[in-house]
Order: C-alpha cells, then structure tokens, then sequence
C-alpha cells in the first residue's frame, strides 16, 4: 500500500465538502440538496464513480465551480467520493440537506481552509484515509477573541 497526500484547490471566496457515497445517481441528487437549500448560491459538484464504467460525474450551476470540482475528484481519484465547491453558500445551509440525501455515507469535510486529502492507493484503487483541515491550533481564545467570534458572527448575520 502507498500513501499520498492531495492538496484540494479552492477558488476565492469559496468552500469545498469532501465525502463518501454509493450511487451513480449522487451527483443529481446533491445538485438538488444545493439548488433547493440556496437556490442563488454557485456549486460545482464531482462525483468518482467506482464501478461500471469508473467515470467522474460532474454538475453544477456555475462552470468554472464545476470545472476546479472535475479536477479535484480527478486527482484524489478516490471510488465514491464526492467535492462540492460552492460560492454564496455556507457550507452549515447545506450540511444537513447533504447528509439526508440517500447515498451519501459521510462527509469528510466543509471548509474553506486550505485543504490537504491523505489518499492509501492498493493495487485494486484508491480511497481516502483521512482529511488535513487547514492548520494546527497556535492557541486557546482570549476574552478579546471571544469578542471578536461575537462579532463576526453578527456581521455576517448567524447571530443577533
């Protein structure tokens, strides 16, 4: 077994939710979780098929979205995962819509913090072992810091 690891790429301004499924039909249903949970918000959503014909399946309602989504499922190149990058949306307005769809067997991560894949390839293929999720702690909140999550938080409208 071999050991890599898969730097994702991320436009500006954007988020990436990595995850599992199961099913060929992934890729429309998770186009539905998005449209109907944000119906404004950009996505890209790739999927890696891992039986039949093994293609990446790609939707979406923003090109370049879909495009960076196909080259990020390409390179982890990992059976049944999904990438979704998405733009105007928080990654929280469609979290639970995604984890309710039928196929979909874990999410990995949703973030827009630089994200690392650790891939394990065998002879049979590749599948993901784990995510490393934008950096180590350098150390615990102040007050001040307290103060300033408070704040963010009611500036971008989550909090009152």
């Amino acid at each position: 077994m071999r050991f890599e690891t898969v730097k994702m790429e991320i436009p500006a301004q954007a988020n990436v939710i990595i995850g599992r499924t199961h099913f060929i039909k992934t890729v429309e249903d998770l186009y539905e979780v998005m449209v109907n949970s944000v119906p404004n918000g950009k996505f890209g959503i790739a999927f890696c098929e891992a039986s039949g014909p093994c293609l990446v399946r790609a939707e979406g309602n923003d090109e370049e979205l879909k495009s960076v989504a196909i080259k990020n499922a390409t390179a982890l190149g990992a059976g049944h995962t999904f990438v979704i990058l998405l733009k105007e949306i928080f990654p929280v307005n469609v979290l639970n819509g995604i984890k309710n769809c039928r196929e979909v067997c874990s999410i990995l991560c949703a973030t827009a913090n630089p994200v690392e894949v650790v891939i394990a390839q065998t002879p049979q293929g590749r599948g993901i072992m784990g995510v490393i999720d934008g950096f180590r702690p350098k150390g615990v909140e102040t007050e001040k810091d307290v103060k300033v999550r408070k704040e963010f938080l009611r500036k971008i409208g989550y909090k009152l």
